[in-house]
């Protein structure tokens, strides 16, 4: 950067101007009596005099003024003002810090009251103020800087008119005192996170409160480069700078890509919005991709507390079922043998019962789990499961246990070893001491589909968590099977209705003390999809839960 002369840095600006209204005009033939590019040879000095030019005497002179400056001929312009000294030192300024590589000039006529620049030219006695418009650009820059200016002219004491020179003429903003340069707009040093597919995040009230902490963790690139604009700034520098025109736009310092997809995320912040509903029922939705385990949508209601879908710890109800299903399919139990559905069943004198009293003595296994009878679950996890098999199963095939690296704080999801008998039977339906979160159970069906463990992650290349094994593919057949019919002929009928591909889910329904509705939980796939919600005292899971899964799922991932 030059220093001491008050405007700008650049080169020189080229290119006759031609006046919009006025036509192609002639500098030397407005003012130079013909002679191109010298002055008058009077040998007195030129002074303005109290009257006012002629409207057309301004226009001529005006035009000349324009022109010579647009042309790049600071000399011949300075020599249209009333101070031709001033004038060379600010053009010459304007050109070496501003540093156009070209300048159009339109005279447009007399300013009005709405039309005139800010601020509004003043119009003192002798002085006819004529407006133009300044087009100005830059190399590099795909768009031209545009603005509005005055040039007040007087009558000088040869007839002719003249620019009745002011910093304003330059720019209507660069008053006295001021200077008027291109300098650095600084680099920003945050990380910009987009979606999967370099899509903005902006849009998305649950990402917002999180997206720091995301921009913390992922890896750290190249700093970002600056960019360039042309400011007003104050002399004395006891005012901030003025930004006129952005030249070149910063560079952050790094763009990083998550795994949400920004459809899915759509869908999931107006899933979670509806399921909250009027009353403000605290909801939460995560859709996991289960080829991969990438987290593709997450939100809570409301937006703006806690993340729920990460740090829930509340009990999943029958979504529970699906890994109780998965133990005692390990164990031997199959899908079609007749486990009957008993209205209550009773361990140590604690009577459980199922939601809606359904009962049937010859239902199979697999209507049992498509219709979630709680306590044919009961009678025969207590009577085929060892003591830990639960916790085993859910650790070794789901990656219960271990804890997640997702990218963002998380509640890890708990399968404590139960205390009772009747704490081990109410672990079975998902209840006692049992701890999920939307997250978790997102998983849970994703392992399903895909039939192997991927940990979540929102951040691409984190490292996953394994589980120690894979359920057997005899297993993995009967629950699809299973949550498949759940999905045809169960409680998930009615949300999964019109949802095609290949499909499964599971309704949970659990209940918690102090409450006076229970909380709502599905969880469910639809292809390379899976999706998990929960509603806090939204009744059963068909009810708050399911619809908004299911509003996700009808999107699908086509990723």
């Amino acid at each position: 950067m030059h220093k001491g002369v008050k405007i700008g840095i650049g080169v020189v600006c080229t290119g006759m101007l031609s006046v919009a209204g006025y036509g192609v005009y002639n500098i030397a033939g407005a003012v130079m009596d013909g002679r191109t590019g010298q002055s008058d040879a009077e040998p007195h000095v030129r002074t303005a005099t109290a009257q006012a030019p002629t409207r057309q005497q301004a226009e001529d002179g005006a035009k000349a003024f324009l022109a010579a400056w647009a042309k790049g001929d600071l000399k011949t312009a300075a020599a249209l003002t009333d101070q031709p000294d001033a004038a060379t030192a600010m053009l010459a300024a304007f050109q070496e810090k501003v540093g156009p590589s070209s300048i159009e000039l339109t005279l447009t006529g007399a300013p009005t009251a709405s039309g005139a620049p800010s601020p509004a030219p003043s119009t003192p006695a002798g002085q006819v103020p004529l407006t133009f418009r300044a087009t100005v650009r830059f190399t590099g820059s795909p768009t031209p800087w545009s603005y509005d200016g005055t040039v007040p002219m007087v009558e000088m004491n040869d007839g002719k008119s003249a620019v009745h020179w002011a910093p304003t003429v330059i720019h209507p903003h660069l008053t006295p005192g001021r200077s008027i340069s291109v300098r650095p707009l600084p680099a920003s040093s945050a990380t910009s996170l987009t979606d999967r597919d370099g899509g903005s995040l902006a849009d998305y009230p649950s990402l917002q409160p999180l997206l720091g902490e995301l921009a913390d963790r992922v890896p750290q690139g190249a700093p970002g480069t600056a960019g360039t604009a042309v400011v007003i700034t104050d002399d004395s520098g006891q005012s901030s700078q003025e930004k006129l025109f952005t030249v070149t736009e910063p560079k952050g310092g790094q763009k990083a890509r998550l795994t949400i997809d920004g459809k899915l995320q759509a869908a999931a912040e107006k899933a979670v919005r509806q399921a909250s509903g009027g009353d403000g029922k605290p909801a939460s939705l995560v859709a996991v991709e289960p080829s991969t385990g990438s987290i593709l949508a997450f939100a809570n209601a409301p937006a703006a507390g806690q993340n729920r879908a990460f740090l829930g710890a509340i009990a999943p109800g029958s979504t529970m079922k699906v890994i109780t299903a998965a133990a005692l399919l390990e164990s031997g139990v199959s899908a079609d043998a007749t486990m009957p559905c008993k209205q209550n069943y009773s361990v140590n004198g604690f009577s459980f019962k199922n939601d809606d009293d359904e009962s049937g003595e010859g239902w199979s296994f697999s209507k049992d789990f498509a219709q979630s009878c709680n306590t044919a679950f009961i009678q025969q996890g207590m009577t085929t499961l060892t003591g830990s098999q639960l916790q085993d199963t859910a650790r070794k095939f789901f990656g219960i246990g271990p804890t997640w690296k997702t990218g963002l704080k998380l509640s890890p999801a708990k399968v404590p070893a139960p205390g009772s008998a009747t704490e081990r039977a109410a672990q079975l339906i998902g209840q006692g001491q049992i701890t999920m979160n939307s997250l978790t159970m997102a998983s849970v069906a994703a392992t399903v589909q895909n039939g192997t463990f991927h940990q979540p992650i929102l951040i691409p290349g984190y490292d996953q968590v394994p589980a120690g094994g894979r359920l057997s593919s005899s297993t993995l057949k009967s629950l699809r099977r299973m949550m498949h019919l759940t999905v045809t002929s169960g409680t998930a009928r009615s949300a999964m209705s019109g949802i095609g591909g290949d499909t499964g889910a599971k309704t949970g329904t659990a209940q918690v003390g102090g409450q006076s509705s229970d909380n709502s939980w599905f969880t469910a796939y639809r292809d390379n999809l899976a999706v998990a919600a929960e509603v806090q005292g939204g009744g059963h899971g068909s009810e708050a839960a399911a619809p908004a899964a299911a509003t996700v799922l009808a999107v699908g991932n086509d990723g």
